[in-house]
């Protein structure tokens, strides 16, 4: 489909090719995004998702081939990534020690996330979904278009650096947009970052903005209730976020635009050792 060729060179165009010199690589998902056939083709046509050559989810409207592929690719990640613990959470890093930021919605975690990335100098590890390895207890890093809606389309388009693609209209999430990850962000896609900090975020709109230090264990429950897999990940998946937890600060916050956040998170890291 046109527009998903498009979306790939747009937010994709840097990333290696299979087949390019020194760029042996091996496909996780082999999927594919298709214009539906039959009558649909033509009358209110619609674009279809395969994984596998299987069809997990319902057709989408076909001016929404592009987000379905995001969309499409974060359920693969959530649902597939035999190892690792799924986590419903946008991660962010500098260096080595990484931020946290679970996903609820209307917490406004993809705002945030790009606040931090675009002008507080994070690193992106993603803004969707945090992949923790039982093993060695690092977050591993995907970087990817970062997910933003309705209102925070327009604050983040004046980021420094932040280019977003199109704006989807009437999707199930409303108005959509996705912006770039930084190019410094995908140069470090291999290299993963242990979590010190784990920020619950709320955006309000009057009061006073506040910060406090929550319990592991109540962390534990919250984050808990965002895990994809972790059923399936049983014991294993249980003791990994116990771990990471064992070596992180938790906070609650309360912001009321995105300097505040950002003060926020700054003294956070500040006070932390």
């Amino acid at each position: 489909m046109p527009s998903v060729e498009e979306h790939l060179a747009f937010f994709y165009g840097a990333r290696p090719k299979e087949g390019q010199a020194g760029h042996d690589t091996f496909a996780d998902f082999d999927i594919g995004v298709f214009t539906a056939s039959g009558i649909r083709r033509f009358w209110r046509p619609q674009a279809r998702f395969f994984l596998d050559d299987a069809e997990p989810f319902l057709p989408l409207p076909a001016d929404q081939a592009a987000p379905l592929f995001e969309w499409g690719l974060n359920w693969c990640m959530a649902s597939r990534p035999l190892g690792y613990l799924a986590v419903h959470a946008a991660v962010v890093a500098r260096g080595d020690r990484a931020l946290l930021l679970p996903g609820f919605p209307g917490a406004g975690k993809s705002t945030l996330c790009s606040s931090l990335v675009f002008l507080g100098g994070w690193r992106l590890l993603s803004d969707e979904l945090a992949l923790l390895d039982p093993a060695s207890g690092l977050i591993h890093p995907h970087p990817r278009p970062i997910n933003l809606k309705n209102r925070s389309i327009d604050l983040v388009a004046a980021f420094p650096g932040a280019a977003l693609g199109p704006r989807y209209l009437d999707t199930r999430k409303g108005t959509i947009a996705l912006a770039t990850p930084p190019a410094e962000s995908v140069k470090a896609a291999e290299d993963p970052a242990r979590c010190l900090w784990v920020v619950f975020p709320t955006f309000v709109s009057d009061g006073e903005s506040w910060c406090e230090e929550v319990s592991r264990a109540e962390s534990f429950a919250l984050i808990a209730e965002q895990s994809f897999n972790k059923d399936r990940m049983g014991e294993v998946g249980f003791k990994a976020l116990c771990a990471m937890l064992e070596g992180a600060r938790c906070f609650q916050i309360g912001y009321r635009s995105t300097e505040e956040a950002l003060g926020l998170v700054d003294q956070i890291c500040r006070e932390s050792p």
